[in-house]
C-alpha cells in the first residue's frame, strides 16, 4: 500500500545528502512509499528489475540462489541503503531476493526514472557511487575473509559486522536488534548450520554472546574483535 512521503522522512538518508530541499522534493515527488511486513518479498531473484529502493525502517536480507540450489546472504540492507539498483550494474533483473526480516518501510522508484535522476541530479550520482564503492568494498573484504581466514573468525567478522549495522547498546552488552539465525549466519560465512552452532555455544559459555529469541547479545565486543583478527586463539 502507498503513503505519502515527507521530506522529513529522508533526512538522514545518505542518497540525499547535500543536496537542496528543491532537489530532494523533486526526487521525491517520483517516489512512493511501501510498508513489507516481516516475511515479505520485496523482489525475487531473476525478476524484471522495474524498481529501485532506499530503506528507510527494518531490515531486509538479500540472497542468492545458485544454479545448484544453494542459497547465500550476500547483504543486510539496513536503514538508509540503497538497494535494488540493477540499472547501475547494467543488469535488467534483479540479482537476488530482497526479503524483509521484520516489518520495513522502503521509498520506491520506477527504474525508468534511473537515468533522468542520475543526469539532473549531480549529487543523487555522486551519492549513488559512494554507496556502490562501499559495497564493492565490503564485497572485497567478504571475499578475502573466504579465502584467508579459518570458520570461526569469518563467524566473529560477521557478527561484528551486524553489531555494527544493526546493534543497540544496553547493560550487559550490544544487542543485534532484528531476527538472526544460526542458518543466517552459515549462509553468511559460507560454512554449515553445525559448525555456527558450535561456535556460538563456545562463545555463550566463555561469555563472549549471549542467545535469545534469534537476537544474539554480544557481550564482548573486544574480545570477539580480538577473535575475529586473529589476535586471540579460538574457543572452539
Amino acid at each position: 500500500m502507498a503513503m505519502t512521503v515527507h521530506r522529513s522522512l529522508v533526512a538522514a538518508v545518505p542518497m540525499f545528502a547535500g543536496m537542496s530541499e528543491a532537489e530532494q522534493d523533486d526526487i521525491l515527488a517520483r517516489a512512493s512509499s511501501r510498508h513489507y511486513a516481516g516475511g515479505t518479498v520485496v523482489f525475487e531473484q531473476g525478476m524484471l528489475a522495474e524498481n529501485f529502493y532506499v530503506l528507510l525502517s527494518g531490515r531486509l536480507r538479500v540472497t542468492q540462489t545458485t544454479a545448484e540450489g544453494q542459497q547465500t546472504i550476500v547483504r543486510m540492507v539496513n536503514p538508509g541503503d540503497l538497494f535494488g539498483i540493477a540499472r547501475a550494474l547494467r543488469r535488467t533483473d534483479y540479482p537476488g531476493t530482497a526479503l524483509a526480516v521484520i516489518d520495513s518501510v522502503a521509498l520506491q522508484w520506477p527504474m525508468t526514472d534511473w537515468d533522468s535522476l542520475v543526469e539532473g541530479h549531480p549529487r543523487f550520482l555522486a551519492n549513488t557511487m559512494l554507496a556502490m564503492g562501499q559495497r564493492l568494498q565490503e564485497a572485497h573484504t567478504r571475499l578475502q575473509e573466504f579465502s584467508t581466514e579459518e570458520v570461526e573468525r569469518r563467524v566473529a567478522h560477521a557478527v561484528l559486522r551486524l553489531a555494527n549495522q544493526g546493534g543497540r547498546k544496553e547493560a550487559d552488552g550490544i544487542r543485534i536488534d532484528f531476527p538472526i539465525s544460526k542458518q543466517d549466519i552459515a549462509e553468511m560465512t559460507g560454512t554449515t548450520l553445525h559448525t555456527v552452532s558450535r561456535i556460538l555455544t563456545a562463545w555463550e559459555k566463555a561469555g563472549v554472546v549471549e542467545g535469545g529469541r534469534q537476537k544474539l547479545l554480544v557481550r564482548e565486543p573486544h574480545r570477539l574483535f580480538l577473535i575475529a583478527e586473529g589476535n586471540q586463539p579460538g574457543l572452539l
